[in-house]
């Protein structure tokens, strides 16, 4: 396999295990919002049409990008999968610790 495609498919692939595994990292955090948590008090609808396109492209995005950089700095393959990889473990786990939907208190009505 030529370089060229060797980049393509390093990309494409990281593309397409990075969004998946971002949404399943995601969706617990989301589940409550769109249940609705006790008495469906909280639901908010906005984390499906907001939140989940960003962190579907983010996800697909962040590890190709660092697959594409790796390849071209480090020129091996091999390294190129570990930096995408590790790119995807760093951006899953900024995901998880920062993004948490909002909660309005429960003795406001």
């Amino acid at each position: 396999m030529d370089r060229p495609a060797r980049g393509c498919a390093g990309s494409l692939a990281a593309g397409l295990v990075g969004g998946p595994a971002a949404l399943l990292a995601w969706a617990p955090h989301a589940r409550v919002r769109v249940t609705g948590g006790f008495e469906q008090q909280h639901r908010d609808l906005s984390v499906l049409y907001v939140d989940l396109p960003l962190v579907a492209l983010g996800g697909a995005l962040v590890p190709a990008a660092a697959w594409a950089l790796g390849l071209r700095l480090l020129g091996r393959p091999w390294a190129a999968a570990l930096v995408a990889v590790a790119a995807l473990g760093v951006g899953v786990w900024g995901l998880t610790s920062w993004w948490t939907p909002y909660e309005r208190p429960e003795f406001t009505g």
